[in-house]
């Protein structure tokens, strides 16, 4: 037995979900829909519930989560390099965040992804139509008037816009010259950064359960739906990298075109950190390697690449927001759930406003997709739940590409900061 649980936790984690969606749909397919175990018990009635308790310990942890990582992300920042060179990083990152984003859209749109999957029947805890908010409701309802109401509801745009005032507030407290209040900042931070890296080590404890909850979900989703979820998940992979692709090429080599540079050039000395990020699933894992990129291939100075790419690995989240805005789309469509401006709207907003949160680790990206959800009202449970878990089942594989964007979009930000700093060695760019 002990060999056995050995095995289970020192093999790769990814390899693991993977295995338990292929199982569990086979499985699900395999056996006739409402076996009877006993009495009325079905098979899926004993076996939906492992899933159930793998999303609620997910839900479990989203707004100490976000609590957290926001307020360590931005109280992280130095007030004294939140000048020119700060402002024109932070500004580059919400411009591609927001052209991210609504390429996900755009790419959702076409692709579809979800349509052909009926989750309609598994369960009616979800409206056929979500409620449709004002466009000002959306913008007032992003400050909230009590913080802690908005921590207990799982208010997503609320507890984001506290935490961002609440994190640059405790960085320009610990910058002080007063020492009581420095002091007091400090413990401050340091409370939150031990919060952080215990959220962190249960997001770790929860994942170890993630093989059996994704087995679970499905189960139950291949056990109603048959063998037509397949090609779901297969167009929402497609629709993914399609997105993943257009920000290189529109954005990305659009920036360098407007820099006057080569994206030929930029493609080829930028590899390295893309495959790294690629494989290890990790923004803050490749830092060592887009810096060495950034100083050596590129001619950025360490004043700005020492600044821009660990923020840009904590708040520049391109991949993710493509990915949002794609599997957001697939579970409304997955689930029959129609969708209005508004909803539209609010996964824009939210995309681009998590983004900041969303800490530069493996997996991390599948977190803030619960976020989205709920911001834009579909509880993660019922039909929904299983659609997510469809997701989470194949994250690893669009979790790849996702990071790999990121990291890219951290090193162009770092050369376009460098370029109108007129500060880029425009000698690296002469040979590849």
């Amino acid at each position: 037995m002990k060999k056995v649980f050995g095995w289970y936790f020192k093999s790769n984690l990814a390899y693991r979900i993977l295995g338990a969606l292929v199982i569990g749909s086979i499985i699900g397919m395999m056996v006739p829909k409402g076996v009877i175990l006993f009495g009325n018990t079905t098979l899926l009635n004993v076996i939906a519930p492992f899933g159930d308790l793998f999303i609620r310990l997910l839900k479990m942890i989203i707004v100490p989560i976000i609590v957290a990582s926001l307020i360590m992300g931005t109280s992280s920042i130095e007030p004294s390099k939140l000048g020119r060179v700060g402002g024109k990083a932070v500004f580059f990152y919400f411009v591609t965040t927001l052209f991210a984003i609504i390429i996900g859209l755009a790419c959702a749109f076409v692709f579809h992804p979800g349509s052909g999957l009926d989750l309609s029947d598994a369960s009616v805890a979800v409206s056929k139509t979500a409620t449709a908010p004002s466009i000002s409701e959306i913008f007032l309802s992003i400050v909230p008037t009590n913080p802690i109401s908005s921590m207990a509801n799982t208010d997503v745009l609320a507890i984001i816009c506290f935490c961002i005032f609440f994190g640059v507030g405790l960085a320009f407290c610990k910058e002080s010259s007063d020492e009581r209040i420095k002091n007091s900042a400090n413990t401050v931070f340091n409370f939150f950064d031990g919060v952080s890296e215990i959220m962190f080590k249960m997001v770790h404890w929860i994942m170890q359960y993630a093989p059996i909850g994704v087995f679970a979900l499905m189960f139950a989703v291949f056990n109603k739906s048959g063998a037509g979820a397949f090609s779901s998940l297969a167009n929402v992979t497609i629709a993914l990298y399609v997105g993943l692709a257009l920000q290189v090429i529109l954005v990305y080599c659009g920036v360098c075109l407007l820099m006057k540079l080569n994206p030929i050039d930029f493609i080829k000395k930028v590899k390295d950190p893309m495959l790294t990020a690629f494989v290890t699933r990790s923004s803050n894992a490749t830092l060592p390697i887009s810096m060495d990129t950034a100083e050596h291939k590129m001619g950025v100075p360490k004043g700005v690449y020492s600044f821009v790419l660990p923020v840009g690995a904590t708040v520049n989240m391109n991949g993710t927001t493509v990915y949002l805005g794609i599997c957001s789309l697939f579970i409304a469509n997955a689930c029959g759930i129609d969708l209005t401006m508004g909803h539209y709207i609010t996964i824009v907003i939210t995309s681009i406003l998590a983004a900041i949160g969303t800490a530069g680790i493996p997996g991390a990206g599948a977190i803030m997709l619960l976020l989205i959800l709920e911001s834009i009202g579909l509880k993660v449970e019922g039909n929904v739940a299983i659609a997510y878990g469809m997701i989470l089942g194949i994250d690893a594989v669009l979790d790849m590409g996702r990071t790999s964007m990121n990291v890219v979009g951290d090193v162009v930000a770092s050369i376009w900061v460098t370029k109108t700093e007129g500060e880029l060695d425009e000698s690296k760019w002469e040979h590849i």
